[in-house]
């Protein structure tokens, strides 16, 4: 039985959809079937109410028709990643099987386990340093570490979490934290040696791919200090593994207030300067949206236009649809940490992705009305 997500196992998650989802929710990207929306599982307390409710939203959500599953191993102090792994187990009850699923998770930021220490440095002291998991200057920002054997510790902790024996996607969390502590020849010798030990346990099967989810790396103008090119880090993967390199994947913040994936051409490639969903697509790099919702800031109060444009039932609705029906974003995450979250978000995959033509209304009319000449 395969142990990770695969071309025909989400094939068969999409066709138990086939009366229900609208073309458009399921899109294919890198052999793969994934969902237009995915439940992702940040926010919440670190108690047993929040991970009971997180199962079974876990759970409404692959029911429902949502085969991406979006974690961290530092979201709620692992906490996320356990509630995953409960809903697994349950959800292979009801008959559904882990190639069906895309299941993805990070690793870089220090994290305790289930709970905040009283004592958080001496914590992470005995845990990561003393343990010689991870050298005191490994660590940047007081916060971050990509060193191999750091990431083989926290791949092995989620995977433990999840209860699964591979992840399909496995990001650096947020890697331009690093660049505010370390020169940037040395934040590339860091990726290098990070991106090697990535590909080393896609050949040991406890990965399938790997990338970066990032907050400004990709959205920024060049020379900001944490600017991240996406084709400099495409020739790294190209230099350890040539085309057959697995680093295929970026998450990103993208929803109506941050579009700068889309509008900002901030991407050198070969000679030309494109928006990162273009540089994305040329490498063949697939993108998924983080913040759609920007953690409720775009589920009310939305300009008229946008509910004149898209129609749908309420502005959370409208929000999420102009996130999965950008061109170049296979998935929309959203946080949803109930059960009746997934319900009211599913509504969409119902609905076909706006067109082209509504899409770029949507852009014509955001633009201020220019003065007339005199």
């Amino acid at each position: 039985m395969a142990t990770f997500a695969t071309p025909e196992g989400t094939r068969r998650y999409a066709q138990r959809f086939a009366g229900s989802a609208a073309p458009g929710h399921f899109r294919e990207q890198q052999g793969l079937l994934l969902s237009s929306i995915g439940i992702g599982t940040y926010l919440g307390e670190p108690d047993a109410r929040t991970d009971q409710a997180y199962t079974e939203a876990a759970i409404a959500a692959v029911t429902g028709g949502i085969n991406v599953i979006d974690s961290a191993i530092n979201y709620r102090f692992q906490r996320s990643e356990r509630s995953i792994g409960a809903a697994l187990k349950k959800l292979a009850d009801l008959g559904y099987g882990r190639d069906e699923l895309v299941l993805c998770t990070k690793g870089g930021f220090l994290t305790p386990d289930g709970e905040m220490p009283n004592d958080p440095n001496a914590y992470f002291f005995r845990e990561y340093v003393e343990a010689g998991i991870v050298r005191v200057e490994d660590i940047a920002a007081g916060c971050h570490a990509m060193t191999p054997r750091y990431l083989e510790d926290q791949l092995e902790r989620s995977l433990r979490n999840l209860g699964v024996d591979s992840v399909d996607v496995y990001y650096l969390h947020n890697p331009e934290t690093q660049l505010g502590a370390i020169p940037r020849e040395e934040f590339v010798l860091r990726v290098r040696a990070a991106f090697e030990y990535l590909e080393s346990v896609v050949s040991a099967g406890k990965i399938r791919f790997y990338g970066m989810a990032t907050w400004n790396a990709f959205r920024q103008p060049e020379p900001a200090q944490d600017y991240l090119s996406l084709g400099e880090l495409e020739i790294v993967a190209h230099e350890i593994a040539g085309d057959a390199h697995h680093f295929r994947f970026v998450q990103l913040p993208y929803n109506l207030a941050m579009t700068e994936a889309l509008t900002r051409a901030n991407q050198a490639l070969d000679t030309r300067k494109l928006p990162m969903i273009e540089a994305a697509h040329a490498l063949e790099i697939t993108l998924v949206a983080s913040a759609s919702l920007l953690q409720g800031q775009m589920a009310r109060h939305l300009p008229p236009f946008i509910a004149e444009v898209l129609g749908l039932e309420n502005d959370a609705q409208r929000a999420l649809q102009f996130v999965r029906s950008s061109p170049g974003i296979t998935t929309a995450l959203v946080g949803m940490s109930s059960a009746a979250h997934v319900q009211a978000n599913l509504t969409l995959a119902g609905v076909e992705p706006a067109s082209l033509e509504q899409f770029e209304q949507l852009f014509r009319r955001s633009k201020p009305a220019q003065p007339k000449q005199a």
